[in-house]
C-alpha cells in the first residue's frame, strides 16, 4: 500500500515560500504557475509534474532535492 506523499511535499513547499514571507500569488508569479495550482499543491491536492518541481525550485531559490528533504528514505 502506497501512502499519498502530497500532502508532505504540500507542507515543505509551504514552508520553503514562507520561510521568504511570500504569498501563493507571489511564489505563482515568480515560477509561472498560477496561484491556484500552486495552492492545490500546498493543500496535497495536486500530483505536481518535475517539470513545475523544477521551476518551483528556481523560483525559490533551491535545489529541487531541497522541496524533499523531510521525506525518509
Amino acid at each position: 500500500m502506497t501512502v499519498n506523499q502530497r500532502p508532505r511535499f504540500g507542507e515543505r513547499l509551504r514552508q520553503l515560500r514562507l520561510a521568504r514571507d511570500w504569498t501563493q500569488e507571489e511564489l505563482a508569479a515568480r515560477s509561472g504557475l498560477h496561484p491556484t495550482y500552486v495552492g492545490g499543491i500546498e493543500r496535497g491536492e495536486r500530483n505536481v509534474s518535475l517539470d513545475n518541481i523544477v521551476k518551483l525550485a528556481h523560483a525559490l531559490g533551491e535545489h529541487p532535492s531541497a522541496l524533499f528533504s523531510d521525506f525518509a528514505k
